[in-house]
């Protein structure tokens, strides 16, 4: 068992940073946790003001029963302020503490903490438990009988499976609606979801709708503008927020700007697009239906920049969406020498901060994306890389033989330790407001689901440690009914409202009561999250703020039980901690020891007693 109760600990979570908005020119306060026992004589921040080192001395805050807590403040020089921890013991004991864990001998900056001192995002996004809505599989409301079936379309009832292979696999109409989203916010809501995500509503030649024909409608097909104007005044009257679905990255090949490109070579719409000397275009991973924007004033002009934009008049009356998740943000304005994603993302925040100040940008990256997260463009990301992906190679049902998301090779199958480490590292190097507003998701509209990757306990396992980590949770739509699916159009079946019999009905309340813990505990939303014990099989962690200490256990399966010392979350001998989540009996502390159970797959939240004020 790895024992990381008693490492000194730091976040950037409000137990430990006074603020995550810094202005330039002024200080923050940073503390640092050490438990009784590490032997420690002076405690340092290094900062690099100007990129050159320098060192802040810090000195005892407070003592508690299990920790001494250190305290300095260092000075915002630049926008982005990198630092880390310098441990100095007795008989020259010499370590770093940084982002991805302590080191007994110097590192890189790469993993250096970092404080952000650019605007801040929206405070609701930490609060956000998302919902996925894929429009055309949710649910079909009355008034999609008469719409006419565009020549592209190949309808399908609405308990098909979707079919694998070209054309049909972007090309069957289910004919799921923006009413029938209406007709369905009851579920969300009891789900306690309180942000819609809705892939994108724009005319295009496809369901998926990421190869748009025009951005400046709704497609009728899903009951037209004003179709979203009524889902959007429906979700705001119950508190609840909708995210759209944009391509910076690209159009289709229908597309309006796309069209006149081809027409005319002197049209200012050429300019859009990557042509050769050929006449032949440059297209998302060379798919020739997804032509790529090439961005120059004229196309940020119309697409991102001010309140006309795509980008402004979309967050603008009559609609006014909550914010955008960005398609394949991390490939948006770059190739070969051009690279203006950054130049992109800012130009859509300063829209965003001139139209809708609350409004929430969210990058879809599939992998590292701290790069693109310093705060000054998009306000977080889908976590796929430091979420998903690890939560899949742990808890990977040993029966699913199938490629691991992009991979050449099946997803693999590693312990507990590696997910943590991964986990870790990927927190490790991204300012803590970016992770704390990001997207966890244990699977989405482009993945296998959960259910088929992991099986059903193992995906109770998951669905805890989405509910109860930093980031927003979020849920693709029948993933809390244990919706299946081998791949990602296959995971687009259409929402079973009528044939309850589908339902996993445990799943379902697992979902429905993790949500309710989440909102009930602000711990868990904006908490500090602090690893306390990594087994072959099981993980425990706590999530704490100044109100409360809560204990997480996350379990694969049956293993050795996780010993934990008790005074790491404040029980003394004889306390307990009670269960919040899991049904789980009280654990005691017994001779400075909470033995946690054993068997998995389980996913247990206790309650411990111990408060920092």
């Amino acid at each position: 068992m790895l024992d990381l109760s008693t490492q000194p600990h730091h976040d950037g979570s409000p137990l430990y940073v006074d603020t995550d908005a810094p202005g330039l020119g002024g200080s923050v306060t940073l503390r640092l946790r050490v438990p009784r026992g590490f032997a420690v004589e002076q405690v340092f921040v290094r900062s690099t003001p100007d990129a050159e080192p320098h060192y802040d001395e810090a000195s005892v805050l407070r003592e508690d029963a299990d920790a001494v807590w250190w305290s300095v403040s260092v000075r915002i020089v630049n926008p982005l302020t990198r630092y880390r921890w310098l441990l100095s013991g007795p008989d020259g004991a010499y370590r770093w503490l940084s982002g991805d864990g302590l080191h007994e001998h110097d590192v890189p900056d790469a993993y250096d903490f970092t404080l952000s001192a650019y605007a801040a995002p929206p405070a609701w996004a930490q609060d956000a438990i998302v919902y996925q809505i894929f429009p055309d599989r949710f649910a079909r409301s009355a008034a999609a009988d008469g719409r006419e079936t565009p020549e592209w379309a190949i309808p399908a009832t609405w308990d098909k499976r979707p079919a694998p292979t070209i054309p049909a696999v972007s090309a069957e109409l289910y004919g799921g609606d923006l009413d029938g989203v209406i007709e369905h916010l009851d579920h969300i809501e009891d789900l306690g979801c309180n942000t819609i995500y809705l892939t994108p509503f724009f005319p295009a030649g496809s369901t998926h709708r990421y190869d748009s024909t025009t951005f400046d409608t709704v497609d009728p097909l899903l009951g037209g503008d004003e179709a979203l104007v009524r889902l959007v005044q429906a979700a705001h009257a119950r508190g609840m927020r909708v995210i759209g679905d944009l391509t910076t990255n690209h159009s289709g090949v229908g597309h309006a700007w796309f069209q006149s490109a081809l027409a005319d070579e002197a049209s200012p719409e050429r300019a859009f697009y990557y042509f050769r000397e050929d006449g032949s275009y440059l297209g998302w991973y060379d798919v020739p239906s997804l032509p790529k924007f090439r961005f120059g004033p004229e196309l940020r002009a119309r697409l991102t920049d001010g309140p006309e934009s795509v980008v402004g008049r979309w967050l603008a009356e009559p609609f006014k969406l909550d914010g955008w998740r960005i398609d394949v943000a991390n490939m948006t304005g770059r190739h070969a020498a051009d690279n203006d994603n950054l130049d992109v993302a800012r130009s859509i925040r300063a829209t965003m901060d001139a139209v809708a100040p609350e409004a929430l940008l969210v990058a879809e990256h599939c992998h590292d994306a701290s790069g693109d997260l310093s705060g000054e463009g998009w306000h977080g990301a889908m976590n796929y890389a430091g979420f998903l992906r690890p939560i899949w190679t742990w808890l990977r049902d040993p029966a699913y033989h199938r490629q691991f998301l992009g991979l050449p090779i099946e997803t693999p199958r590693l312990p507990a330790e590696s997910a943590f480490r991964a986990i870790r590292a990927f927190q490790g190097v991204s300012p803590w407001r970016s992770t704390a507003t990001s997207w966890s998701l244990i699977d989405s509209h482009d993945t296998p689901r959960a259910r088929t990757v992991m099986g059903a306990g193992a995906q109770c396992v998951a669905a805890g440690m989405l509910f109860t980590f930093p980031g927003a949770p979020m849920v693709f739509m029948g993933g809390e009914l244990g919706g299946e699916g081998t791949h990602g159009e296959d995971a687009r079946r259409g929402m079973p409202w009528d044939r309850p019999d589908a339902w996993d009905t445990a799943t379902h309340e697992s979902y429905r009561a993790l949500a309710r813990l989440r909102a009930a505990y602000p711990a868990l939303r904006r908490g500090s999250l602090r690893w306390l014990a990594v087994g072959e099989e099981a993980l425990a962690y706590v999530r704490e703020d100044d109100d409360a200490t809560l204990l997480c256990l996350a379990a694969r399966g049956d293993g050795e039980p996780l010993r934990v010392r008790a005074s790491a979350i404040g029980l003394a001998d004889g306390e307990q901690a009670q269960n919040l989540y899991g049904g789980a009996d009280p654990v005691t502390a017994v001779d400075g020891t909470l033995t946690l159970p054993a068997e998995g797959p389980q996913f247990q939240v206790w309650m411990a007693g111990a408060r920092h004020g």
